[in-house]
């Protein structure tokens, strides 16, 4: 508990030092929320639009930022003004960087050992409550973390199917067959009423003004487009690149008439709606079909291969592969909705540590582009670096497979080479790119260098996770 302890102080002294450093439009964001919950009533919060960043979380998360502005106030009142768009005072940055330190603080119990922010806090305290066979419970956390964000909605079917399967039909958790005489009314009764009673009092305020159908679409802004501004290391990371060659091959031998219009909009950066040129245009159905297939043999292979928390937590991991690579408007940062998960699968398969180290490895330089300012390159590199260097040394450590000259810790050549990639394509992207004079002209080119690469990893860590859960089949003792 003292080296624990000792870890946490260095992690929060280690946040504290990075406080003058570069603030994202996350900071913006949240600045102007705080202004929205203190200064309007709640019939406005979700019709207020004077900034572009307006409040689309759910209404858990908008209590929260209501219950931050009346400390707010004491630091500096300006930053409560809905009007002051793009307010940062020393006062306000402060508060801010203050306020997640000490979330992540009040969730230390919760998360048992292992020290994440406030809605991973949530998530793994969740998650633990199953592991305790405390299934109400994991219920109950999960509902009111779906309240706070709805991203979580990824991982949602592994536990509908879980609890469903593994709690309200009564057995041990592992049994290959379901007997429906042991199908229990009273606990699916007590587990609807513990989420539904979440919902009602998260959702029931804007219910009774008739306000849902403007909070949901708030929460769900299909005009947003199929990609993020940077486009997330997934499927479409590799469609819009195919898309993009497909492009410039057509108009370099007049195969199509095509304009520059469409193609330049894909990769300009903007949160925004651009149709393909060659190949078919992505509809919010469409995604919302290839997540649904995407996940489907993670949630039947739960459902009739049954082991415990375990098989439930491969579930969880492969739903939030699943959402990752073919959802709507995919941000970069939900790929910790898989790493965190994933990262307590390690200690138990020597394939899934390999699996967590390969993508670990690249999830993480993948957010490399949310950090771009040039004060904090280094700093960057060298928090991942020692991450990744102790990930590696670790589970070599606990496996018993040391470094070699051809290949790192758990992984084979192949896989070693293309880890190695990511170092000379970030000196291209940091110092190449820029030196040459092309980040003014072609200021996208590294964002989609590093979206492609990194799908590409990515996509072989969700296939070949997705082989090893599948291979897992009952016990021999219980199929009887």
């Amino acid at each position: 508990m003292e080296t624990w302890w000792m870890v946490v102080g260095i992690v929060t002294c280690t946040k504290f030092l990075l406080f003058p450093s570069y603030k994202s439009t996350d900071f913006g964001v949240h600045r102007n929320w705080l202004a929205i919950t203190h200064s309007l009533p709640i019939s406005k919060w979700y019709y207020e639009d004077t900034s572009e960043w307006t409040l689309d979380y759910p209404p858990f998360f908008a209590w929260l930022e209501y219950l931050l502005s009346q400390i707010a106030q004491f630091f500096d009142p300006e930053m409560l003004k809905v009007e002051n768009i793009d307010y940062r005072s020393d006062a306000t940055v402060l508060f801010q960087r203050l306020s997640v330190v000490l979330t992540d603080f009040i969730f230390i119990y919760a998360v048992k050992e292992l020290y994440n922010g406030f809605l991973f806090g949530l998530l793994l305290l969740s998650i633990t409550r199953l592991y305790e066979n405390r299934n109400i419970e994991g219920a109950l956390w999960f509902a009111g973390l779906l309240n706070f964000k709805h991203i979580y909605l990824y991982v949602a079917p592994a536990y509908f199917v879980y609890l469903l399967r593994c709690y309200c039909f009564k057995s041990d958790g592992v049994a290959a067959k379901i007997s429906w005489r042991t199908f229990s009314f009273t606990r699916i009764f007590m587990l609807g009423f513990v989420v539904i009673s979440v919902f009602c009092l998260s959702f029931g305020p804007f219910m009774l003004m008739d306000q849902l159908p403007q909070v949901l679409s708030r929460l769900f802004p299909f005009k947003r487009g199929l990609c993020h501004a940077y486009w997330a290391p997934n499927f479409y990371a590799l469609y819009n690149v195919v898309d993009k060659a497909a492009t410039l091959f057509c108009k370099k031998n007049n195969l199509l008439n095509i304009s520059d219009t469409g193609s330049a909009m894909m990769t300009g950066g903007l949160v925004q709606e651009f149709q393909h040129t060659v190949l078919p245009s992505i509809s919010p159905l469409v995604t919302l079909i290839l997540t649904g297939l995407s996940i489907l043999p993670a949630v039947l292979h739960l459902w009739i291969y049954p082991k415990g928390p375990k098989s439930f937590l491969r579930c969880l991991v492969l739903c939030g592969f699943g959402s990752y690579m073919f959802a709507w408007h995919v941000h970069e940062k939900a790929i910790l909705i898989i790493t965190i998960p994933f990262s307590l699968l390690v200690f138990d398969k020597k394939r899934d540590a390999q699996l967590f180290l390969i993508l670990s490895t690249v999830a993480h330089y993948s957010l490399f582009p949310l950090i771009f300012t040039k004060a904090e390159t280094v700093i960057k590199i060298c928090m991942v670096l020692l991450y990744t260097v102790y990930s590696f040394y670790s589970l070599g450590n606990i496996y018993r497979i040391p470094l070699t000259l051809t290949q790192l810790p758990l992984c084979s050549t192949i896989e070693t080479l293309y880890l190695l990639g990511i170092v000379p394509l970030e000196i291209y992207n940091s110092i190449i790119h820029p030196g040459l004079g092309l980040d003014q002209r072609l200021p996208f080119i590294p964002l989609m260098l590093t979206s492609v690469y990194c799908a590409i990893g990515i996509m072989y860590c969700w296939i070949k996770f997705y082989i090893l859960t599948l291979q897992e089949k009952m016990p021999k003792s219980h199929r009887e």
